[in-house]
């Protein structure tokens, strides 16, 4: 569950523009659209009698669903004071409903292979499902209660209010985070936009039930509801059973959100200190919402000031500034852009600022490239066509567009910009991009810090009465369908081929969408294969394939591949996704990037002074210090995988160190290459014979693989961070198995019991949903070729720690003393089965687990292996595996969190 969405893939895709709004109207005051039924034969869509708008798409690259429920209620429809309001709705809408509480809903979720969460931002609150698509009937009565009959009862606000206040405490901690508020509250005053809507302590602590029903009732309603159903379903059966669950529920006369006055901004400058390596300089000015005329041409105004060849990204490219990067946080009726550059610590934050300042004045004295703004414009049509890759991608494109862009389709925010002209956006520069209507942060990088206010006895409570057992009957509507486990369908016939210079090339085609995505992975190992006093050689190299190739310098590279819509990327982990009919073009371009990188001498020395100032501050970081000190920890002294780059190593870096590396670490022998979608294997043979056929190895396979080493023993090391509200608590230790190990199988599973299924898990049940200690709190294994770790992970409050630690390790020994109960392992069992479809349900999902597979030695069904381990898996198995390979006692533990208050 979060507050406020991150910009994600399917918000960045589809931003379009709407009508101008001088209110904020709840969803049934959209435009109207008609109850019949109106069909293509892959997309229904209908409005009910009650006023609940659907939408249903038939997506059949994997046999899942996605279900995504969005109300018009965030936090501008909050009351006055209380900010997070939607947000704790948000939280409780998991907690106990008429008929289903929420414990059955966490076992259900598990039981289904599912995965489940939330958002609230400003305008609306999303609850969204990936579950197999034959449990579609069981998300929807899950979605139907909840909409009518969610309890919100004083008890269960009391234990969430704890988790809740730890999800602000951790935000809070971010000096980042909280420059963006004070940003909001100064562009967006005295309005609904003003107040984040995380929410607050002080409003939590006055928060009531009664609260959260009154708003639940003003709110939470059909007629200002949307429903999104995508996956492999069939729309008119699946439309029948929305009507018969959710046509019952009755419409409701919903509140009024007051009207949006924006006020005149007032220039304003927001300092502050940053426990990150680096600092930046941000300029946040106030933009046109998604539901407003001038949106598109915002959205392709940023693209183009992203683009590798603007002259925003030249100030990194030229050694200017660190890192540069421009992006909108999205509003309905408003938004927040943020233009972007990095300095260093004890660098000159002044001529970061005249550097960016720079950027932004010849913009609008010149306006900007027509070329790039056509650039921008094909690159988000092409989106819209990798939306179709996966089901989640393209049911938040739906969403969107009618929730919040006020729009029918993702189809007319596409046309919206392909409407967009050079003078729309030239002109958009120049209304909103004025000095005198921004607020601008400095965040400058210093190991000293203040604790955020109102940061101290974040909530948790010692105990609670009542039934929150996992194993409770489950409703009869689920009972059923949930009791007998099947091996789902697999869906995936890769390929296989080795090319004559030893590259293994694995195809999976797809018809889902016209592109391909290719990835590429070459097995290595920096700390075995970096010379003495040269750690940080790979770092660097992996820098430099952006400036094109031998034949293409930085600019025309980069041009050649905005010329076919393509994202590409090189490196050791290397690859491109491209438009089917630009296949070609893009492995040949993918190919030069690769295999003839440029390595200029300027790009090396800028790249090289870009990497030693970062490694100087990061290596202060409370971060870096936090898993520096746990894999000392848990490994050896003088262990290979404690090597690490410092500022001196890359200082004495030459180009021909680097030119060395990589002649001796990039092979093609040591290279997996995966291509899935719109191509068949032979013609993805053929392309990939053509251009990384003459790539030839020279000399003896460098070994990549680290020697085992023993479990380690027990550590504690504390890492001070002033700005922290909250500990971040991090436990581990070394496991003497590797991944081709079957005594793997048995911790995985009991790992799903422990901490790794979500609410499902003991872990959760005991530290959040019992006590509201922490926010969230999981184990889990990495699991490699000769190295493996079992870890486990919270934040909370200094003063809940020794809590939430006395429960960890209390539950640890358990899983070794008792053996789990069979329901338990069933559960576990039955998430690890079903979630299969999950795990391979989009085109990059498909490609990046045929990768990892095969690079790590594993079968290409991997999935269907471990399920038949699973299905036999015993209670007993699962203890002999914990006895044998956990020792509670010997955890390394690092906590990092504010220091010790003085006296």
């Amino acid at each position: 569950m979060m507050s406020r969405p991150f910009k994600t893939l399917a918000w960045s895709l589809m931003l379009g523009m709407g009508l101008v709004a001088t209110s904020i109207p709840a969803l049934a005051d959209a435009p109207a659209v008609s109850q019949a039924v109106a069909s293509d034969g892959k997309v229904l869509r209908a409005t009910l009698d009650n006023g609940l708008r659907v939408v249903i798409v038939r997506e059949t690259l994997s046999p899942m669903v996605t279900t995504q429920i969005t109300y018009l209620a965030g936090g501008y429809h909050t009351p006055a004071g209380f900010p997070g309001t939607a947000h704790a709705l948000e939280h409780m809408m998991f907690r106990d409903s008429q008929g289903m509480t929420g414990a059955q809903l966490n076992e259900m979720t598990g039981k289904m292979g599912a995965e489940n969460n939330a958002f609230t931002t400003n305008d609306a609150t999303q609850y969204y499902f990936v579950a197999p698509s034959n449990y579609l009937d069981i998300l929807l009565h899950i979605e139907s209660t909840r909409m009518e009959g969610a309890l919100l009862t004083h008890k269960d606000w009391e234990r969430e209010r704890g988790a809740i206040e730890q999800e602000v405490s951790r935000d809070i901690s971010d000096p980042g985070y909280l420059a963006f508020q004070k940003a909001e509250r100064i562009l967006y005053a005295s309005t609904g936009y003003a107040e984040d809507a995380l929410g607050t302590r002080p409003s939590f602590d006055k928060t009531t039930a009664e609260h959260l029903q009154t708003f639940y009732k003003d709110w939470y309603a059909p007629n200002n509801a949307l429903l999104v159903i995508v996956g492999d379903v069939d729309p008119p059966s699946t439309f029948a059973t929305v009507q018969e669950l959710f046509g019952k529920i009755p419409q409701r006369k919903l509140a009024k959100a007051a009207p949006l006055k924006l006020q005149p901004v007032k220039p304003e400058t927001i300092t502050a200190t940053t426990p990150q390596g680096t600092g930046s300089v941000q300029f946040m000015y106030r933009m046109p919402g998604m539901k407003e005329k001038d949106n598109a041409a915002a959205q392709v105004l940023l693209d183009v000031l992203n683009n590798a060849r603007s002259s925003l990204n030249a100030l990194a490219v030229q050694g200017k500034v660190l890192s540069a990067d421009a992006q909108l946080q999205p509003f309905s009726y408003g938004g927040v852009g943020v233009i972007e550059v990095g300095f260093p610590k004890g660098g000159d934050a002044k001529k970061a600022q005249a550097d960016l300042q720079g950027v932004i004045d010849d913009l609008l004295k010149n306006g900007t490239p027509a070329e790039l703004v056509e650039t921008s414009k094909r690159s988000e049509i092409a989106q819209a066509e990798f939306n179709k890759n996966s089901a989640v991608t393209l049911a938040s494109a739906w969403s969107q567009a009618i929730a919040w862009m006020g729009l029918n389709s993702p189809e007319e925010a596409e046309q919206q910009i392909r409407h967009v002209t050079v003078d729309d956006v030239n002109r958009v520069a120049r209304e909103y991009l004025k000095p005198d209507q921004r607020v601008t942060v400095v965040l400058t990088s210093d190991n000293n810090g203040k604790r955020p206010p109102d940061s101290v006895g974040f909530g948790g409570s010692e105990s609670f009465a009542g039934n929150d057992k996992l194993d409770a009957p489950l409703p009869e509507w689920a009972a059923e369908k949930l009791s007998k486990l099947d091996m789902p369908r697999w869906t995936l016939a890769p390929v296989e081929m080795t090319l004559v210079n030893g590259i293994r090339l694995i195809v999976q085609p797809e018809t889902i969408s016209k592109t391909v995505t290719v990835l590429g992975h070459i097995d290595n190992n920096p700390k075995l294969h970096e010379p003495a006093g040269q750690e940080g050689a790979s770092r660097l190299l992996s820098t430099l394939f952006d400036y094109g190739s031998t034949t293409l310098d930085r600019n025309a590279y980069h041009k050649a591949l905005d010329d076919i819509s393509a994202t590409e990327s090189g490196g050791t982990d290397f690859g491109i996704a491209v438009l089917s009919d630009q296949f070609d073009r893009g492995m040949q371009l993918l190919a030069d990037n690769e295999l003839h990188p440029a390595l200029p001498q300027e790009g090396f020395a800028v790249r090289q002074e870009t990497l030693s100032r970062s490694l100087a501050g990061e290596m202060q970081s409370p971060q870096y210090k936090m898993m520096k000190a746990m894999m000392e920890g848990l490994l050896p002294k003088g262990d290979p995988d404690l090597r690490r780059a410092t500022p001196e190593t890359v200082n004495k870096l030459t180009l021909q160190n680097i030119k060395d590396y990589y002649a001796k670490t990039y092979r093609p022998d040591l290279t997996t290459i995966v291509v899935v979608g719109h191509v068949t294997p032979g013609q993805a043979k053929a392309t990939v014979e053509r251009y990384f056929g003459a790539w030839k190895a020279e000399g003896p396979k460098p070994d990549v693989i680290a020697k085992p080493v023993a479990t380690n023993p027990a550590g504690y090391t504390v890492v001070d961070n002033p700005y922290a509200s909250q500990d971040q608590v991090l436990m581990g230790q070394m496991l003497e198995l590797n991944m081709h190990n079957p005594d793997r199988y048995a911790l995985q599973l009991g790992n799903d019991v422990l901490g790794g299924n979500g609410f499902a898990s003991r872990l959760m049940a005991d530290i959040r949903v019992k006590h509201g200690y922490a926010y969230g709190a999981g184990s889990g294994l990495r699991l490699d070729r000769s190295r493996s770790i079992f870890f486990v992970q919270y934040g909370s409050d200094p003063d809940k720690v020794a809590a939430v630690d006395g429960l960890v390790r209390q539950n640890l020994l358990d899983m070794q003393n008792t053996p789990v109960k069979a329901e338990e392992l069933n559960n576990a069992r039955q998430y690890e089965i079903r979630s299969i479809p999950i795990s391979v349900a989009s085109i990059n999902s498909i490609g990046r687990s045929l990768l990892s597979w095969a690079w790590h030695g594993e079968p290409l069904d991997q999935p269907l292996v471990a399920a038949k381990h699973f299905l036999s898996m015993t209670p007993e198995q699962v203890q002999a595996a914990f006895k044998k390979y956990l020792r509670p006692h010997s955890l390394m533990q690092v906590v990092q969190g504010p220091p010790p208050a003085k006296h």
